[in-house]
This record gives structure tokens, C-alpha cells and sequence, in this order.
């Protein structure tokens, strides 16, 4: 493929322009941390919101959903989808509670809420843990589906391409610290979404899939097309729904999908200018990430199985890409190869916004934790703002080097998705419990991080080698799941909780309610504070939020669904619900306490 000289004036001016924000607000994102990592907390929840989508809609994002949907059909998304339920308890009941906090990073909470040497312990650890480790896989699989793009779309080596993309990236993240991610994610959300639909409209109608009608009907396609899994096939029925909607939202950690909030997703939270601007931005975020966006994505995928049925397929139409990186994964690339000129330079850029809006995220949350929970913390408390900054500006180089190296014997975006389910399985209920219940403490975290860590190895690698592969990986979740839950319950009953201290200056700060009746008491015993006795719990009507928000974003993503599908009547129900669920919360809103 040969690009025109109009796709390349696209692609230069793209780069150009986040160059320039980057170098535009330098000065003042390098005065402090609070203005490197959170931009003086005073950021406007559009701009949040829209980073927010701008970070999730990374390049290998597109690519995984084509994965799936080649393999499970439309169905397969629930094993993300389901995490909407996590995204929606995040908007309506744990929002305001990160703004409380006030902490510069979520990791900063351990010692906030927990108390000891353990608890200095978890927040270093964790820095490295979630901040170099974790972040480097999530780059990686970023960094992967830019080397597939590059190669099928400019023939491009791995290396040349991670060269290119990566040092604009690092550069204006570097300079422009949080401000200069979420300006340049601004620009570069609108440019994805339209070069997504337009380029969806373009491949719908070239000649090898003939109009959306003949999609829809083809032999390849028409057993791929329902939204919801056969409930007859309760093998796959577990597997893709059942599982993800009862079990992995709450219990999996997941980047982006944290149960009650956390990673860039609390970053976002705590930049917010107040508890109302955090709480809209979630919401916003959560609405066009699961209901709006993956339309696009969907539709390409679908149209992949008619140009390249099988995997082998497209090793015979990209004989130079290297054989152990063509997966199906690779079909949303080979199908951007029927754009024409000018589109394609635009799709491009699109995708390379993609790429850099998610690497130049990750790479300042990464640098965060490296800086205020590592460096600062426990190296050099003394350290001024502007050294700080400095070592926030290597620290982001590093990672993306590691992230590149990394990406290079990585074969497919799925291998590291089911990758990091598993590692984080069994610890999101204590993540939604930890600012309820008071009793537990670091050593129930470091349990379920060292528990699920341990477990997952196991299954990952030990147990595959001793002839038990048969064993599905559903269950293996599952497993994982039950086995580092019960290990941190019983860790939380058999030891002491934080000091009594601690816990009463986290319950005048954040306010709680459920699971702090002990603290409570002791606090409104000794506090004069008219506002600790007259605070009101509106957790229950947080929750019913969380229901009903959830139940109002699925129904708009099965209406835009059939609607494209051509069936008008399921798709005009379907926004019915949709709006009669936007009424309801309008309603509940007003219930709901916030500054």
C-alpha cells in the first residue's frame, strides 16, 4: 500500500499539533507535582470525560473487539462489557469519594486508610507493581497493535514504527505532564471517532461486502450477529455472559475497569475541580465507552469474515508480516487497507491518535506512582517540586522503552487481556469493600495481591505443564477468584485493624457511612461538628443509580445495535428504555449528596 502525499500532509499535521500543545503548557505543568499529575485539580468534567474515552480507545482496543467478535460473535464482547457495571458503581458511589480524598495519586489511599509499616509497605510496592510492571504489559499490547498497523498499513519494521510513535508521545506527555495528556486526548478523541465511523461507512460499501444488507445476510456473518449469546449453548453461555455479569465485574481488577475506581480512572477523578465535575465525568465516560463507541469496531470486524474468513487468509495477503503476530486480531488493520486516499491518511492519524492518547495516560499514571509513591516517599522525601518533575520526565522515558521491548515478543492483544484478568482475579471485592468495611487493613490487600498473583502463575504456567490444560479458562477465573477471596477475608477476621487513629481521621474525611458504626461513634463522641451528626447516607441511592445507569447504557448499546441491524421495532424499544432510564435518573440525581 502506497500512501498519497495528502495522507501524509494528515498524518505530519497531527503530529505537529500535539508537538505543539505539549511544548504550549511545559512551563506550568513543570512547576509541581499536583500540576504535572492532576492539573491543580481544577479540570471541567468534558475535559476529564472525554479523556477518559480518549485513553480507553487505545490501538489494540479495536483490534481485540475483532478478535472476539471473529471468534464468539457480537456475544463475545460481554466479557468486557459486563465491566460497566464496575464503571457505573464508580460514577455513582465512589467518584465523590476519591475527590474527598484529596490524595495525588490512588495509591497514596494506603496510608491514608491503613496504618503501619505494612501499609508504607503496600503503597511502594504497589507503585512498582501496578506503576512499572503492570503499566509496561498494558503498554505493550498498546505498543503491539501499533507495530501491526504500521507493518500492514506503511510497511513499516516493529522498531520503525515504535520509534516513530513512541518518541512524539513521550515528548509532549514528558513536557506537558496531565494538562498536555488531556488537551491532546480533546483533540485527538474527535479525530478517532470520526475517522472510526467514516472509515466503517467506506468498508461497508466496497465492492467485496456489497452494502450493509449483504453484510448482514452473508453465510460468514448472519450466525455472529446477535448481541446476546445462545442461551441453548451453555458452555459458551458461562464463558461469555454468565460468568462476566455475575462474577468478573466485582471480584477481577482490570486497568481502566478497576472495581470502586482506581489506576487512571481515579487520576481523572481526583483532577476534577469538584465532587460534581468527577461524578459527570465517569458518567460521560461510561455512556460512549460500552454504549456508543464499539458500533464502528463491531461492524468492521463482521465485514473482516467475508474479505478473510480464516487466519490464514490473511498470512496469504500479508506475506511480509511476520507469521507469529497474524491472529485474527489483525483483521481490523487489513480491512483499513481498502480506504482510499485521503480517508486513509485520516484513519491513520486516527489510529495513532489512539495509540498516543492511551500510551501518553499510562505513561503519567505510571511516572505518578514511580514519583510521589516511590521516589518521594521513600527516597527522597525532601525532594523539591522541580527534581520531582524531573524524575516524573525520565521515569516516563523509561517506561515506554521497557513497554517497546516488551511489545516485541508479544503475539496478540487477547493473550494479554485474559493475561491480566487473571492476575487481578479475586481482588476487586476488596477493592469495593475497603472503603466500607472498616476492618480491613494492608494485610488483607497484600494477601489478595500476593494470593492472586501466585494463583494465576500457577495456572498460567505450572498447571499447563503437568497435563491439566483441559481445564477451561472460565474456570480458571473462577478459581483464582474463590481462592484469593477466601485467603483475604480469612487474613482481614485473623488480624487487627488499622489503628483507631487512622480510622477516624479516614472517616472525617471521606464520611463513609456502612461497615464504620464502631468509628463513627467514637468520632461523633468526640467532635462538635454539627455536620458529622447530620450527615446523610445516600448509599442506597447510589446503588439504585448504579442499577438503573447500567440498565439505561446497555439499552441504548442493543437500540443502536438494532437499529443498524434493521430492526426498527427492537431498536425503538430499546431507546425507550433507554430514555425512560435517562428520566429516572434525572429523578434519583437530586438524591444523591454531593459538594
Amino acid at each position: 500500500m502506497t500512501l498519497q502525499s495528502i495522507d501524509w500532509l494528515i498524518i505530519a499535521s497531527f503530529f505537529a499539533i500535539s508537538m505543539l500543545i505539549g511544548i504550549v503548557v511545559s512551563k506550568r505543568a513543570g512547576s509541581n507535582t499536583s500540576e504535572f499529575f492532576l492539573s491543580g485539580r481544577s479540570m471541567p468534567w468534558w475535559l476529564l470525560g472525554v479523556s477518559m474515552v480518549a485513553t480507553t480507545f487505545s490501538a489494540d482496543t479495536p483490534n481485540l473487539v475483532a478478535d472476539i467478535v471473529r471468534n464468539n460473535g457480537v456475544s463475545g464482547n460481554w466479557v468486557w462489557w459486563a465491566f460497566l457495571l464496575t464503571g457505573m458503581l464508580t460514577v455513582f458511589l465512589y467518584a465523590k469519594l476519591w475527590r474527598r480524598s484529596k490524595v495525588l495519586t490512588d495509591l497514596e489511599f494506603y496510608e491514608l486508610r491503613y496504618s503501619g509499616k505494612e501499609a508504607a509497605f503496600l503503597r511502594g510496592f504497589r507503585a512498582l507493581y501496578l506503576g512499572v510492571f503492570f503499566n509496561i504489559i498494558i503498554m505493550a499490547t498498546v505498543s503491539l497493535a501499533a507495530i501491526k498497523i504500521g507493518w500492514i498499513l506503511l510497511g513499516l519494521t516493529p522498531l520503525q514504527t515504535l520509534l516513530i510513535a513512541s518518541i512524539v508521545t513521550v515528548v509532549y506527555s514528558s513536557l506537558g505532564g496531565l494538562k498536555g495528556v488531556l488537551i491532546t486526548d480533546f483533540f485527538q478523541f474527535f479525530i478517532a471517532i470520526i475517522g472510526s465511523v467514516w472509515a466503517t461507512i467506506v468498508i461497508v460499501d466496497i465492492p467485496e461486502i456489497g452494502g450493509l444488507e449483504n453484510l448482514l445476510t452473508h453465510e460468514n456473518v448472519k450466525d455472529k450477529l446477535s448481541i446476546l449469546p445462545d442461551f441453548s449453548d451453555m458452555d459458551t453461555l458461562i464463558v461469555v455472559f454468565i460468568i462476566p455479569i455475575a462474577v468478573q465485574w466485582w471480584s477481577v481488577w482490570y486497568p481502566g475497569a478497576e472495581p470502586g475506581g482506581g489506576g487512571y480512572i481515579a487520576q481523572r477523578m481526583l483532577s476534577a475541580k469538584d465532587e460534581k465535575n468527577a461524578v459527570w465525568a465517569t458518567l460521560f465516560f461510561n455512556v460512549v465507552h460500552y454504549a456508543i463507541r464499539p458500533w464502528p469496531w463491531i461492524i468492521i470486524a463482521l465485514a473482516s469474515l467475508i474479505v478473510f474468513p480464516e487466519v490464514s487468509d490473511l498470512a496469504k495477503a500479508f506475506p511480509h508480516v511476520d507469521a507469529n503476530i497474524v491472529r485474527d486480531d489483525l483483521s481490523y488493520p487489513a480491512m483499513l487497507t481498502y480506504l482510499p486516499s485521503g480517508l486513509l491518511g485520516l484513519v491513520l492519524a486516527s489510529l495513532i491518535a489512539a495509540f498516543m492518547s492511551t500510551i501518553s495516560t499510562h505513561l503519567n499514571w505510571g511516572s505518578s506512582y514511580v514519583v510521589n509513591d516511590f521516589y518521594q516517599r521513600f527516597i527522597r522525601p525532601e525532594a523539591s517540586g522541580k527534581e520531582l518533575v524531573l524524575v516524573a520526565r525520565i521515569s516516563t522515558v523509561l517506561l515506554m522503552v521497557f513497554a517497546a521491548l516488551l511489545a516485541l515478543v508479544l503475539n496478540s492483544a487477547l493473550q494479554a487481556f485474559n493475561i491480566l484478568l487473571q492476575i487481578g482475579a479475586g481482588t476487586g471485592l476488596l477493592f469495593i469493600l475497603r472503603w466500607f468495611w472498616y476492618r480491613i487493613n494492608a494485610w488483607s490487600e497484600i494477601t489478595a495481591m500476593v494470593v492472586s498473583f501466585l494463583a494465576s502463575l500457577y495456572f498460567q504456567l505450572i498447571h499447563e505443564n503437568i497435563g491439566f490444560s483441559e481445564i477451561p479458562p472460565s474456570q480458571e477465573l473462577i478459581m483464582v477468584i474463590l481462592i484469593t477471596t477466601i485467603a483475604w477475608v480469612s487474613v482481614t477476621l485473623m488480624t487487627q485493624p488499622s489503628n483507631e487513629e487512622t480510622l477516624k481521621s479516614f472517616y472525617r474525611l471521606i464520611k463513609p457511612g456502612a461497615g464504620w458504626n464502631k468509628i463513627s461513634t467514637m468520632v461523633k463522641n468526640e467532635s462538635t461538628e454539627d455536620s458529622l451528626n447530620s450527615e446523610e447516607w445516600d448509599i442506597p441511592v447510589a446503588i439504585l443509580c448504579m442499577v438503573v445507569g447500567s440498565m439505561t447504557v446497555f439499552s441504548i448499546l442493543f437500540a443502536i445495535g438494532y437499529i443498524i441491524y434493521g430492526d426498527f421495532k427492537l431498536g425503538a424499544i430499546m431507546s425507550s428504555l433507554g430514555l425512560l432510564g435517562i428520566w429516572s435518573l434525572m429523578m434519583l440525581w437530586k438524591k444523591l449528596k454531593m459538594d
